[in-house]
C-alpha cells in the first residue's frame, strides 16, 4: 500500500446559469493575475528607472513581495476599490490568480540567477480574455454528490458531468481518498473538472511474475515488445489530416486576426478555429486512451519492463519525420509507465541514451558501425541472424535485466566485437568504438597508419537507470 496524489478529470455539463458563473470565476482569476502582475512591474520597473540615474541601492524604491501570502494580503486591501464586482465570486478564484502569478515571478527569478534547470522562464505577460480560462478551489465545499452524476463547487453549485464519478465515490465512501483541491478549466468548447486526490493505493501484482519485457517504440511501430509482440500504430493524427486541411483552408478564407493593422477576427473565423481545436482535442484523447490502455497492460502483465532513453526533443528537429514522431506520444507512454510502475511496484530499467539496442545482434552479440533507418531488417554478418530491427532492439533492451549491478560487462552488455560497415574506402575502423557505442571517441594523437591497425576490441560500456519507485539509482557496467 502507498499513498499518491492522483488527478480524477470529469467533463462537465453545465446549465446556461452554471456556465456564466464558471466564466465569471475564471475571469475573476485572470483579474487578479493581472492586478497583481502590474503592481509587482510597475515596481521593477520603477526601480530600473532609478538605477539608471545613479541611485544608491539603500534609496531606492522598496522591493514589493511577490509571495502569495503577501498578493493576498494587498488584494484584500484593495480589492473593494479594484474590483468592486468582487463578492460575486468565490474568494478562491481571486486566491488562485495570485498563487499562479507567485509561482510564475518565482520560476522566473530561479531561472534568472541560474537556480533552476531546463530552459530560461521568461517574466510573466498579462492574460488576454481569449487565453486558458481555469480557476483553482482549495477550500469550501467542493466534492462529489450522493448521485454519482454530479460534483459540488463553492457559489456555483452542483453541476452535472457527462459520465459517472463512481470511481472516485467508491475510494471516498472506503475512506481510502481525501480529495484536496478542485480545478475547473475550458479547453476545446468544454468545461471540465479534475480533483487533486490524496488516495491509497494497493499494488496489484504482475499476472506472470518474474518476466522481463523490453519495448521498443517506433512510428512505424507503436511499441515492439521482445516478447514478439507487435503494437500497430494507429495514426490518430493521420487520419484527421483530411478534415484538418479541409477546415484549415475554410480559415483561411475567413477573416482573421491581423496584429499590424488592429483587425479583428470574424465569427465565421472564430467558428472554424473552435471546430479545428474540437478535431485536434479528439486526436489527442484517442491518443491518451491507446497509451493508457497499453501501459496499464505492461504494468500488470510483467514485473520488469526495459525502456530506451529517448531524445525526443531531438527527433522532433527531423522535418521529415517530426508530425509522426509526435503523434505517436513517445514521451507521454514513458511519463505514464514511470508512474505506474511505481504504483505497481513494477522495476523499470531505462537503457542508456547511447546504448546500441539497434545496432547490436541479439544473438552473438556483434555490433554494427553503421545501420541506416531505412534498413528495417537486421543481417548479422557474424551468425547470420536476420530479424526485423526493432524487435531485434526490444530483445537487447529485455537481455539488460540483471546487468544493472554487476561490475563487469557481459556478451549482452553492448557486445564484443565492431565491424565496419558502409564504404569500405572510409577508415571506419579508427572510430568504430565511438561510433558503436554512439559517443564519440576521443581524438587520436597518432599517426593514421597506426590509427589503422588500432582495431577496438574492448568491451563497450553503456548506462542504465532503474526506477524503483519514486527515486531513482544509476549504476555503471562497464
Amino acid at each position: 500500500m502507498s499513498t499518491v496524489v492522483q488527478a480524477y478529470q470529469f467533463a462537465l455539463d453545465p446549465a446556461p446559469a452554471q456556465e456564466a458563473m464558471l466564466r465569471s470565476h475564471c475571469g475573476g482569476q485572470r483579474y487578479a493575475f493581472n492586478w497583481g502582475l502590474a503592481r509587482i512591474k510597475a515596481n521593477l520597473d520603477q526601480r530600473t528607472a532609478e538605477k539608471s540615474y545613479d541611485i544608491p541601492v539603500d534609496q531606492l524604491t522598496p522591493l514589493v513581495s511577490w509571495s502569495a501570502y503577501t498578493l493576498r494580503k494587498d488584494w484584500n486591501r484593495a480589492k473593494s476599490d479594484a474590483a468592486p464586482w468582487w463578492s460575486a465570486n468565490s474568494k478562491e478564484a481571486y486566491s488562485s490568480g495570485l498563487l499562479n502569478l507567485a509561482v510564475a515571478l518565482t520560476n522566473w527569478q530561479a531561472s534568472r540567477s541560474g537556480n533552476r534547470r531546463g530552459p530560461q522562464v521568461g517574466f510573466p505577460r498579462f492574460k488576454g480574455k481569449r487565453s486558458g480560462w481555469s480557476c483553482r478551489f482549495t477550500t469550501g465545499a467542493f466534492g462529489l454528490t450522493d448521485n454519482r452524476r454530479h460534483v459540488k463547487l463553492p457559489r456555483i453549485g452542483t453541476i452535472r458531468t457527462h459520465e459517472s464519478t463512481r470511481k472516485l465515490a467508491r475510494h471516498a465512501e472506503r475512506g481510502t481518498a481525501r480529495i484536496r483541491s478542485a480545478t475547473i478549466s475550458y479547453r476545446s468548447g468544454r468545461w471540465f473538472c479534475s480533483f487533486s486526490v490524496e488516495i491509497t493505493r494497493t499494488g496489484l501484482a504482475p499476472v506472470r511474475r518474474g518476466t522481463a519485457v523490453g519495448v521498443d517504440l517506433g512510428v512505424k511501430s507503436l511499441a515492439v515488445m521482445s516478447t514478439g509482440e507487435i503494437v500497430p500504430n494507429p495514426r490518430h493524427l493521420d487520419i484527421a489530416q483530411r478534415e484538418l486541411r479541409r477546415l484549415q483552408r475554410q480559415a483561411a478564407r475567413r477573416t482573421g486576426p491581423d496584429k499590424r493593422t488592429g483587425q479583428k477576427p470574424s465569427n465565421r473565423w472564430r467558428t472554424t478555429q473552435a471546430r479545428i481545436a474540437r478535431r485536434h482535442a479528439r486526436v489527442a484523447c484517442a491518443r491518451r486512451d491507446g497509451m493508457h490502455k497499453l501501459t496499464t497492460r505492461l504494468v500488470s502483465a510483467h514485473s520488469v519492463i526495459v525502456l530506451e532513453d529517448l531524445n525526443v526533443s531531438g527527433m522532433l528537429r527531423n522535418r521529415r519525420l517530426a508530425r509522426h514522431i509526435a503523434g505517436v506520444g513517445m514521451g507521454e507512454l514513458r511519463r505514464q509507465i514511470v508512474y505506474k510502475t511505481a504504483w505497481g511496484g513494477v522495476r523499470l530499467v531505462i537503457a542508456d541514451r547511447w546504448y546500441p539496442s539497434s545496432k547490436t545482434c541479439s544473438d552473438c552479440g556483434a555490433v554494427k558501425t553503421k545501420l541506416p533507418l531505412r534498413v528495417r531488417k537486421y543481417h548479422c554478418d557474424e551468425c547470420g541472424l536476420v530479424l526485423d530491427r526493432d524487435l531485434n532492439a526490444a530483445r537487447n533492451l529485455a537481455a539488460l535485466v540483471g546487468k544493472t549491478t554487476v561490475s563487469t560487462s557481459t556478451e549482452s552488455c553492448a557486445g564484443t566485437l565492431n565491424k565496419p560497415d558502409g564504404n569500405p574506402c572510409q577508415p571506419h575502423t579508427v572510430w568504430a568504438a565511438g561510433t558503436a557505442t554512439g559517443r564519440p571517441a576521443p581524438p587520436a594523437r597518432a599517426n593514421a597508419a597506426t590509427a589503422r591497425r588500432r582495431l577496438p576490441e574492448r568491451e563497450h560500456a553503456f548506462q542504465v537507470t532503474e526506477h524503483s519507485g519514486p527515486k531513482e539509482m544509476c549504476t555503471w557496467a562497464e
